[in-house]
């Protein structure tokens, strides 16, 4: 059978499922697309304990996403420090932050007026 690409909700859903298989922390999600001159309809923002869980949060996504569809990112950004990686599926881009690092930069607070989804975890953090 032939992967296809994903839509949009499906992208989004196994991002999300990526993340959880190991156990990423504080999930939203942004919807952007009622912003005028954004690059990308979604944000999906997340976070990890150390360099290790967000190296492994992003492996995830790229197993689960490639699995199930023949969607790559068609950028990352930030894999070598592993503090904030930037993952770019075109109209959804996923930020892995470390803690410190994601309250610094704040892009819920800058992304203020985008309609935001807190993903509740299916596991007790």
């Amino acid at each position: 059978m032939q992967k296809k690409k994903a839509s949009a909700d499906e992208l989004i859903a196994l991002i999300l499922h990526g993340i959880e298989e190991v156990k990423g922390l504080d999930i939203n999600l942004l919807d952007l697309r009622e912003i005028e001159n954004t690059v990308c309809d979604y944000f999906i923002i997340c976070n990890g304990t150390s360099n290790t869980h967000v190296n492994a949060i992003v492996s995830s996504i790229q197993k689960t996403v490639s699995k199930s569809s023949k969607d790559k990112p068609w950028h990352i950004e930030g894999a070598d420090n592993a503090e904030w990686v930037l993952m770019d599926y075109v109209n959804v881009v996923v930020h892995i932050f470390q803690k410190h690092i994601r309250e610094f930069y704040d892009i819920e607070g800058l992304w203020g007026d985008a309609k935001m989804t807190v993903v509740e975890s299916s596991y007790n953090q």
